[in-house]
């Protein structure tokens, strides 16, 4: 395998006689947002000898060996840089966007962080504007909606003096959206601590987070366009009007020949087998998750990466279903299959150069065919 990988495994219920408990899958989509690793700041003496990175649905685990060749004790501040990140209301998650997951260890040992949070507006920065009035900037104020009451509440907004609302909501730092004050500010946050890198030592650090993962769906005349591409070198539409949804999405992910013809099969035979309205509208579709890394985060310790290795997990089965994993493989580096759960990529002297995409395909299930009754 190169390039990609492809692998068939069992998931999540995706089978026709369960998909109406999707329905926010068929009509949504949402993306993923893309975190990384650790970074120094202005500090380019530590090579990192060896980096693991594991990905799954699930979580991000990273296991780095960190190696100091100088003469010198190195101390410098190391900063997982979380992605800017808005209020999004019913289409966000702060706990997600701001990975408040995050755990740390330092040769075995699990280690505390500070938390250094920035707030702007329109590239204004309001960080000293929110501080003094005690609002908390990664949480936009302690936002929550209260669905049972069909309410917006921002505490931190609410007990403030009326002066001092007036004044929030001029500067536009809060909005009054029909009645419902909204945060407005963007937020700019960085996890961090101090890190003392031995003369001639080697240290290991680790940290794991739960990734925001993106989702869509993609139908089968997307798979089919796409397979035409790869076939022909051009695609089966004629204009814009007629491109079906996903073919994008399937190129980013590199998905190959072997790879759509796996995701098509199934799908084309969920099609034929589909009878009920119901079943009609899921039919032939599949259901793409993704997780995005920023590998190119590693750059800013000197480079190159000596010892690399990715391995991508599936989740384990919880229902029944099929799922097909492709991803556009680090350094076009071969991609090994370590067992049915397992795949992996291992690089020596690796600079990254762009990013990770890794796609979890759901299929949906054939359903059985049924004998003909006996007259």
């Amino acid at each position: 395998m190169n390039r990609k990988a492809v692998l068939c495994a069992i998931v999540f219920a995706v089978a026709l006689g369960l998909v109406a408990s999707l329905p926010a899958l068929a009509d949504d989509s949402a993306a993923a947002i893309a975190a990384g690793g650790i970074v120094p700041r202005r500090e380019t003496r530590i090579v990192m000898a060896k980096e693991v990175l594991r990905i799954s649905e699930k979580k991000i685990v990273v296991d780095y060996d960190f190696r100091n060749d100088t003469d010198q004790d190195v101390t410098t501040e190391v900063a997982f840089p979380v992605p800017p990140y808005e209020n999004e209301g019913l289409e966000g998650n702060i706990q997600e966007q701001s990975f408040q997951s995050f755990l740390l260890w330092v040769d075995g040992n699990q280690i505390s962080y500070a938390t250094e949070a920035k707030a702007t507006v329109k590239g204004k920065d309001i960080t000293a504007l929110l501080k003094a009035n005690h609002v908390d900037i990664p949480t936009f104020g302690h936002f929550f909606e209260d669905r049972g009451e069909d309410q917006i509440r921002v505490p931190d907004y609410s007990r403030l003096s009326k002066a001092a609302q007036s004044r929030l909501l001029k500067e536009g730092v809060f909005e009054d959206t029909g009645g419902f004050i909204d945060s407005a500010w963007t937020v700019h946050l960085q996890y961090h601590w101090t890190q003392t890198f031995p003369a001639h030592s080697t240290i290991h650090i680790r940290h794991e987070y739960s990734p925001a993962v993106g989702f869509t769906q993609v139908g089968l005349s997307a798979i089919e366009d796409s397979l035409t591409k790869l076939s022909t070198g051009h695609h089966a539409y004629d204009s814009a009007w007629d491109d079906p949804g996903g073919v994008e999405e399937l190129a980013g992910f590199c998905a190959d020949q072997p790879f759509l013809n796996a995701l098509a099969g199934p799908l084309r035979e969920s099609e034929s087998q589909a009878k009920t309205a119901q079943e009609r509208l899921y039919a032939g579709v599949a259901y793409p998750h993704w997780v995005d890394f920023i590998l190119t985060s590693a750059n800013t310790w000197q480079r190159p990466i000596e010892d690399f290795t990715l391995i991508v997990e599936r989740p384990k089965p919880e229902h029944g279903g099929r799922v097909l994993i492709s991803f556009c493989s680090p350094a076009n580096g071969k991609v090994e299959k370590l067992d049915g759960d397992h795949l992996r990529v291992h690089l020596t002297n690796f600079v990254p150069v762009s990013e990770l995409h890794i796609g979890f395909f759901e299929i949906p299930l054939a359903q059985p065919v049924q004998p003909a009754a006996k007259p």
